[in-house]
């Protein structure tokens, strides 16, 4: 149950970064009101989240795969460039989450 809920905060999340590129600032309602929406979300579910797993273990696969998501996102539906050292650097973000849960984080 909590990966589950982990990885619908992580949804959230991606959603709400990505809604926020389009929201211009914050000048464009409904991107902005995604954004909010998103992260309010994200927020809540990661808290429920860590009543079964550890904040370390928690934190690190939200970040780390929100972050790699959002740069895969970037590079393919935003138009930013791509390249091996973006590439590599996402596959060291996905690298470092596995360590830190192999390596004990309770």
């Amino acid at each position: 149950m909590g990966y589950g809920l982990l990885a619908a905060a992580i949804a959230a999340e991606v959603a709400g970064t990505t809604a926020m590129k389009y929201s211009e600032g914050f000048s464009k309602l409904w991107p902005s009101l995604v954004t909010v929406v998103g992260y309010v979300l994200a927020f809540t579910l990661l808290a429920q989240t860590l009543k079964t797993l550890s904040v370390g273990t928690a934190y690190a696969i939200w970040a780390g795969v929100g972050t790699a998501a959002v740069a895969a996102i970037g590079m393919v539906f935003l138009g930013e460039s791509t390249s091996l050292v973006k590439v590599a650097g996402i596959l060291l973000v996905i690298v470092g989450v596995v360590v830190l849960n192999l390596g004990g984080a309770h």
